[in-house]
C-alpha cells in the first residue's frame, strides 16, 4: 500500500454497468483506504449501480461517489488530476467505455485488481489478476489481509469494508453457486468470523427485487425462451416488453442461469435490447464453455462458465426481431461442435 499512502490523489473505478463485485469491491477499497489514512479519495462509476445494491454503498460519503452518467465533466476530471488510480473488476480500458480515454491519456500510476482472462498489463503498473478465484472482492480481500497492521486478522478490516467485500464475493457466486473455490471459503469463514451478518447480506442481495421482476420472468420462460434440441436455451428480452414491465438495471439479474436448472441443458444465453446492440450473457456448465462462445459468436469472453458479449445491430443482424433466430443458431452451431 505504499503507492496508495505516498498518493495525494487517489480515483477508484471500475467497469460500465457495475454490478454486486464491481461495487463490493470499490467499496471495500475506499473504506480501508480511507482508514489506512488516504484522505483525498473518489469512486468513479461509468454509470449508476442497480437499486437493490445501493445497500453496499451505503456508508459511502455521496460526494466522494461521482457517477459518469450524471457528471461527466466532473468524473473525466477526477481521472485525469489523480496520480494513483485504482481499476477494479475489468482487464481493460475498454470495459469502462465512457472513461476509456480518459484513464488512456492519465499520467496517474495505475493497479489493477481484478479475476476475469487475458487483463491488458501493458496498460497498469502493477497488476493483481487472478482467474481461479471468485471475484475481485476476493482478489482484493486476499491482497488486504496481508498488509501491514491486518495481518490475517479480518476483524481488524474496516466494517464496511467487510461488509462490501462479502457482497461482492456473494453477488459473482450467486451466492456460492457458481465459480467457489476453496479460497472462497476461506474468505467467507474470516469474514463470518469477524462479525460480518452473512444472512442480512444474502436477503438484500438475493431477496429484494420488486414484483415486477417475478412477472418478466414468468413471461420470459413462458413466451420468450427457446430450448434447443441439443443442450441450450436462449431468451431474449426486447425494449418494449421492458417498457411494459418497468424494467430497471439489476431487474434481470440472474435470469441467464436459471435454464441451467434442466438436467439436460448446458449452455443458457440471454439477450437484452440495449441502445443500438443487444448485451448478451452467457452461462454453462462445467464442460461446455461459456466463453469460447461468447468469444465466438458475441464479441465477447470472460469466465470458462459465465461470459458476456453483444450483438451489433446492423453487423450481426438487422433488429431485435431476428436476436432469437439468431442466438438459437448460434447456440447449436456451437454445441454441435462440442
Amino acid at each position: 500500500m505504499k503507492m496508495a499512502s505516498d498518493a495525494s490523489r487517489i480515483a477508484i473505478t471500475t467497469h460500465i454497468k457495475p454490478d454486486g463485485d464491481a461495487i463490493g469491491s470499490t467499496t471495500g477499497l475506499y473504506h480501508f483506504l480511507k482508514a489506512y489514512g488516504c484522505r483525498s479519495l473518489k469512486i468513479v462509476l461509468p454509470s449508476m449501480y442497480p437499486d437493490n445494491l445501493a445497500f453496499i454503498s451505503a456508508g459511502t460519503p455521496s460526494e466522494d461517489v461521482i457517477v459518469y452518467e450524471n457528471t461527466p465533466d466532473k468524473a473525466i476530471d477526477t481521472i485525469r488530476n489523480c496520480d494513483l488510480v485504482f481499476c477494479l473488476d475489468f482487464n481493460a480500458f475498454n470495459r469502462t467505455e465512457y472513461l476509456e480515454t480518459a484513464l488512456e491519456q492519465s499520467p496517474a500510476a495505475k493497479i489493477l485488481i481484478d479475476h476475469h482472462l487475458h487483463p491488458d498489463r501493458s496498460k497498469f503498473d502493477e497488476v493483481f489478476s487472478e482467474i481461479e478465484i471468485s471475484s475481485a472482492s476476493e482478489v482484493l480481500f486476499h491482497i488486504l489481509m496481508n498488509c501491514p497492521g491486518i495481518n490475517d486478522d479480518a476483524a481488524l478490516l474496516p466494517r464496511e469494508c467487510a461488509n462490501a467485500l462479502y457482497s461482492g464475493m456473494t453477488t459473482d457466486t450467486n451466492n456460492f453457486r457458481n465459480s467457489t473455490y476453496p479460497s472462497t471459503l476461506v474468505m467467507a469463514s474470516k469474514l463470518i468470523a469477524a462479525g460480518v451478518d452473512r444472512d442480512a447480506i444474502v436477503e438484500k442481495v438475493m431477496h429484494s427485487y420488486r414484483e415486477n421482476r417475478l412477472k418478466l420472468l414468468g413471461l420470459l420462460l413462458k413466451d420468450r425462451m427457446t430450448i434447443t434440441g441439443n443442450g441450450g436455451a436462449c431468451m431474449v428480452l426486447d425494449k418494449e416488453t421492458m417498457l411494459k414491465y418497468d424494467v430497471k438495471e439489476g431487474d434481470t439479474e440472474g435470469f441467464v442461469n436459471i435454464p441451467l436448472d434442466v438436467a439436460d441443458i448446458r449452455l443458457s444465453v440471454f439477450i437484452k435490447e440495449d441502445q443500438g446492440k443487444a448485451r448478451v450473457s452467457v452461462r454453462s456448465k462445467k464442460g461446455t464453455s461459456a466463453n469460447k462462445c461468447a468469444t465466438r459468436y458475441f464479441h465477447g469472453g470472460g469466465h470458462e462458465n459465465a461470459s458476456g458479449g453483444k450483438i451489433l445491430f446492423p453487423d450481426d443482424i438487422p433488429g431485435m426481431d431476428q436476436a432469437m433466430g439468431y442466438g438459437v443458431k448460434c447456440i447449436e452451431e456451437f454445441l454441435s461442435e462440442q
